[in-house]
């Protein structure tokens, strides 16, 4: 397993109809974006989350944690532990959760700024919402 600093780290936005996706480096602190996963009522095609795990290989999962703004939980909130703790007991890799408040607002002001309406789709947006809630994670594990 890769020390910590040296991970590689599968990022999900969870999403009802759409779960956003993303892959991450720790050695540079960046993220990329990959395509959104269709979902029904918030749950995927498990096959399609083996697919990405096994093509990438992940030393860590972080799914965002969709908080109410005051920091309370929500159904949703609960919905994405409930997710990520399936994907741990799937497939046996760790999962840690971040706080992802105002990531889809930035991530839409990003990809607008990078092309205008047309990058404006929904698994754009939820893709790179993971980009955000992975760089995040960055961010609070290295301050």
């Amino acid at each position: 397993m890769a020390e910590q600093g040296m991970r590689t780290i599968l990022g999900f936005d969870f999403g009802k109809k759409s779960i956003g996706c993303a892959i991450g480096q720790e050695i540079t602190g960046t993220a990329n974006p990959l395509n959104a996963i269709k979902a029904k009522d918030g749950i995927p095609q498990w096959s399609d989350i083996e697919k990405l795990l096994k093509e990438w290989q992940p030393q860590l999962v972080v799914v965002g944690l969709p908080l109410n703004m005051d920091g309370t939980e929500q159904q949703l909130t609960k919905d994405a532990k409930k997710f990520g703790n399936r994907i741990h007991g799937r497939f046996g890799v760790q999962v840690e959760f971040q706080d992802e408040r105002l990531t889809t607002a930035d991530a839409k002001e990003q990809l607008f700024a990078a092309g205008g309406y047309r990058n404006l789709s929904k698994g754009n947006v939820d893709s790179q919402s993971a980009v955000l809630i992975i760089e995040s994670f960055f961010e609070a594990s290295y301050q």
